[in-house]
C-alpha cells in the first residue's frame, strides 16, 4: 500500500515538474518572440529613420544643385549671348501662322449602329414557348428604343459639334487675318526703319538699336534687361542705358546642409567676397554682352562707337530720390571691340584693362562711377566748359537745369538780394517733397564750415525742407559733422562731375586731359621708384573681397600733413584748390603736381579697409594700385598682410634732380587708418 501511494506521489511530482518545465519553455518562447517581435520593430524604425534621412539629405542636395545651375547660369551670362544669333530687321517670329488645328472639336461624334443593338432570336423549342415570344419581344422593343435614343443623342452631340467647329474655325480665321495684318504692318514699319537707316536719321537709328537690345529674351530671370538708346550723328557715337541686375540676382546662400542630429536643414552662406567678386563679374558679362549685340547689329557700319552706361535704380544719397545709380561705363570703338576674342576673355579684365571702363569698387553698396555722356548733347570738337572758370551766373544756372533734370522745379534769384539763395527748387512729391534753398559755391579751397551753418540759417529762414550746398571743391570733416542728421546736403567736386555726367551736362573741373592708351604697365616691387613725367598722375586701386577705400595725404618735409584740409578722403575728397581730386566711388585720384605748393613734398597715396568690420588685407582679392601719368604706366601689387588693415602702398615725392618720382611702399598699419593718420599728423580725435 505505501509503495502505491509512494508511485502516486511520484507521478503527482513527475506531472508538477513537467507542467514547471512547460510553463517555463512557453514563457521563454514568448520572451524571445517578444525580443525578436521588437528587434523586428527596431529594425523597422531604424530603417524608416534611415530612409528619412537620406531624403532630406537628398532634398538638401537637391537644392544645393540648384544653386549651384544658378551661379552657372550667372557665369554664363556672356557665353549665352555670344551663342544666340544676332538681331536683324528681318527677324520676326512667328511670321509663318500656325495651321487651324481643331483638336478634340475635328473628330466627328460615331453614330449608333443598329446592329449594336439586336436581340439574339429565338431557336429550338424556345421559338414555340409563348412565354419565351413574349419575352423576346419585349427585349427587341426596349432594344429599338435605346437605339433610338442613343441615335438622337448622338445626332444631336454631332450637330453641337459642327457649330462649336464652325465658330472655332471662324475664331481662328479672325485672329489669322489679324496677326498677318499686325505682321505685314511690321514688315512695313521695318522697311521704313531701313530707309530711315539708310537715311542716317538720328531717331531711327536710337529706336533701332533699342529694339537690338530689347529683343533677346534669354537672359536669367531676375535680370531686368532693359536699355534706353541715343545717338549722335555727327560723331556716329551711340550711349545705351542698360538696367543692371540687382546684387541680389547672386543667391546669398552657398549650399544647404541636412543636420541629423538635429533633424534641420541649415543654410550655409555664400562668402561675402565670393558673392560680392561674382556679381562683379556679371555686371562686366552684362556690358561686354550688351557691347557685342549692338555691334553684330550693326551691319552697317553706323556705328564709330558707343557708350555704355549700366545702372541700377536705387536711392540717391544727395536727395533721397530714387534714380539711376551709375555703376558701370564704358566707351569703346568698333576697331577695338573687333580686336577682342569674348570667347576667351576674363570678362573684369577685358571690361577694365582692355576696354578702359569703369566698374564699381562697391557695386553691391550701389557706389557710382562716372557716367560717360549722353550722345548728341555736344558738338564733337566743342570743349566742355571748365566750372572753376566760368561766369558765376552761368554756373548758377547749370545747377539749377541739373536739379531741373532731376525733376524738380527750379529758379534762380536776382542777385542783388538773394539772402544767401542761389537756386530755389520744389520738390512736386507730396510727401517728401517741398522747397528747397540751393548755394553754389564755384570754389577753388576748401568750403569752410561758417558756409554750411550759414545755408541752415537760410534754410530756416526761407521755410525751406532742406538745404543743399554744391562747390567745385570740397568740405572739411567740420562741414560734414554739422550737417550729420540734418537735412543738409553737401555736393563735393567729384560728386557735382557726376552728376552732370549722369544727366548729360557739360562741365568738368581744370584743363581737360584727354584719355590715352599707353604701353603695358610696368610691374613694380616694394621699394622702387621711377620718374614721372610732369603734369598729371592718374591712381587707381583694384581689388575684389573686401572693402576698402582710396585715401591721399599731401606732406611737407618732415613727413606731417600741414593742416586736416591736407587729409584726402572720402568726405573731403579735393584739395589745393583741384590739384589733388579723389573719386571715392571707383576709387580713383588724379594729382596734377604742376600745381602742389613748394611746402607739399610727398603725396602719400594709402588704402584702409572699412573700419566697421575686423577686414584686414588679406581678405583682398588681387590687390593692385595703378598709376599713370603722361604715356607711362605701372601697377604695383601690395602685400596681403593678415596683420594690417591700412597701407601706404606708394608715394609721390620731389627729388632734387628728377623732379616728382614714383616709390612703390606696402607699409601696413594694424589699427588701421587711424594708426596711417596719427603718424602723419593727421588730428584723429
Amino acid at each position: 500500500m505505501w509503495s502505491v501511494l509512494a508511485e502516486a506521489q511520484r507521478e503527482q511530482h513527475r506531472r508538477a515538474e513537467a507542467q514547471r518545465k512547460a510553463a517555463a519553455t512557453q514563457q521563454r518562447e514568448y520572451e524571445r518572440a517578444q525580443r525578436e517581435a521588437q528587434r523586428t520593430a527596431a529594425r523597422g524604425e531604424r530603417e524608416a529613420l534611415k530612409a528619412y534621412q537620406q531624403g532630406r539629405e537628398s532634398d538638401a542636395a537637391r537644392r544645393t544643385a540648384e544653386l549651384d545651375e544658378r551661379v552657372a547660369e550667372l557665369r554664363g551670362v556672356l557665353a549665352t549671348g555670344l551663342a544666340g544669333r544676332g538681331f536683324a530687321l528681318t527677324d520676326r517670329p512667328g511670321d509663318a501662322l500656325p495651321p487651324f488645328d481643331p483638336g478634340p472639336l475635328g473628330v466627328p461624334v460615331p453614330m449608333p449602329d443598329q446592329n449594336w443593338y439586336l436581340v439574339p432570336p429565338l431557336t429550338g423549342p424556345q421559338a414555340y414557348q409563348p412565354a419565351a415570344r413574349r419575352q423576346w419581344d419585349e427585349q427587341s422593343a426596349h432594344a429599338r428604343a435605346r437605339f433610338e435614343y442613343d441615335w438622337q443623342a448622338a445626332w444631336a452631340a454631332e450637330q453641337q459639334r459642327q457649330r462649336q467647329l464652325a465658330d472655332y474655325r471662324a475664331q481662328y480665321d479672325a485672329w489669322a487675318a489679324e496677326r498677318r495684318r499686325l505682321l505685314a504692318g511690321q514688315a512695313d514699319q521695318a522697311g521704313r526703319l531701313a530707309e530711315r537707316l539708310r537715311a542716317g536719321e538720328a531717331a531711327a537709328v536710337a529706336e533701332y538699336f533699342e529694339a537690338v537690345i530689347d529683343w533677346r529674351e534669354d537672359w536669367p530671370d531676375g535680370f531686368p534687361a532693359d536699355g534706353e538708346t541715343s545717338w549722335d550723328a555727327d560723331t556716329r557715337r551711340l550711349v545705351v542705358r542698360w538696367e543692371l541686375p540687382p546684387y541680389e540676382v547672386v543667391p546669398a546662400v552657398g549650399r544647404y546642409r541636412y543636420v541629423r542630429s538635429d533633424d534641420r536643414e541649415d543654410e550655409v552662406a555664400r562668402p561675402a567676397a565670393q558673392r560680392k567678386e561674382l556679381y562683379r563679374e556679371v555686371l562686366a558679362q552684362c556690358a561686354l554682352r550688351v557691347l557685342a549685340e549692338v555691334f553684330r547689329a550693326d551691319t552697317g557700319g553706323l556705328i564709330a562707337s558707343v557708350g555704355l552706361n549700366g545702372v541700377v535704380v536705387a536711392p540717391d544719397p544727395a536727395t533721397g530720390q530714387h534714380g539711376d545709380r551709375c555703376l558701370l561705363a564704358v566707351e569703346v570703338d568698333r576697331e577695338t571691340f573687333a580686336g577682342l576674342a569674348l570667347d576667351r576673355v576674363a570678362p573684369l579684365d577685358c571690361l577694365v584693362d582692355a576696354l578702359g571702363g569703369r566698374l564699381s569698387a562697391r557695386p553691391e553698396k550701389a557706389d557710382t562711377v562716372t557716367a560717360v555722356p549722353a550722345a548728341a548733347t555736344f558738338a564733337a570738337d566743342e570743349d566742355e566748359p571748365d566750372l572753376f572758370a566760368m561766369d558765376p551766373l552761368e554756373f548758377e544756372k547749370l545747377i539749377a537745369e541739373l536739379f531741373r533734370r532731376r525733376g524738380f522745379r527750379t529758379s534762380t534769384t536776382d542777385r542783388s538780394g538773394d539772402e544767401g539763395v542761389d537756386v530755389l527748387a520744389e520738390d512736386p512729391d507730396p510727401i517728401t517733397g517741398g522747397k528747397i534753398v540751393i548755394q553754389a559755391k564755384r570754389y577753388r579751397h576748401t568750403v569752410s564750415p561758417s558756409a554750411v551753418r550759414d545755408l541752415e540759417s537760410t534754410m530756416r529762414h526761407q521755410g525751406a525742407n532742406r538745404g543743399i550746398l554744391v562747390t567745385t571743391s570740397g568740405f572739411g570733416p567740420g562741414s560734414h559733422r554739422h550737417v550729420k542728421d540734418k537735412p543738409l546736403t553737401l555736393v563735393d567736386g567729384p560728386m557735382l562731375l557726376a552728376l552732370l555726367r549722369e544727366h548729360g551736362l557739360p562741365g568738368r573741373l581744370g584743363p581737360a586731359v584727354p584719355a590715352q592708351r599707353g604701353p603695358s604697365a610696368v610691374e613694380l616691387s616694394p621699394g622702387q621708384n621711377t620718374v614721372l613725367p610732369d603734369g598729371e598722375v592718374r591712381v587707381r586701386f583694384r581689388a575684389g573681397g573686401a572693402d576698402a577705400d582710396l585715401t591721399l595725404l599731401l606732406l611737407g618735409p618732415d613727413g606731417k600733413v600741414r593742416r586736416d584740409e591736407d587729409f584726402v578722403f572720402y568726405h573731403q575728397p579735393g584739395a589745393e584748390g583741384g590739384a589733388v581730386v579723389l573719386q571715392p566711388a571707383d576709387r580713383s585720384a588724379t594729382v596734377l603736381t604742376g600745381r602742389l605748393p613748394a611746402a607739399v613734398t610727398r603725396v602719400a597715396v594709402s588704402v584702409n579697409l572699412d573700419t566697421d568690420g575686423d577686414a584686414t588685407c588679406a581678405d583682398l582679392v588681387d590687390p593692385a594700385v595703378e598709376l599713370a601719368s603722361g604715356t607711362g604706366r605701372w601697377v604695383f601689387r601690395p602685400p596681403t598682410d593678415p596683420a594690417v588693415s591700412a597701407m601706404l602702398v606708394a608715394e609721390l615725392y620731389r627729388h632734387p634732380a628728377d623732379g616728382w618720382k614714383l616709390r612703390a611702399v606696402g607699409q601696413g598699419w594694424s589699427d588701421g587708418l587711424a594708426g596711417l593718420a596719427r603718424d602723419h599728423g593727421v588730428d584723429v580725435a
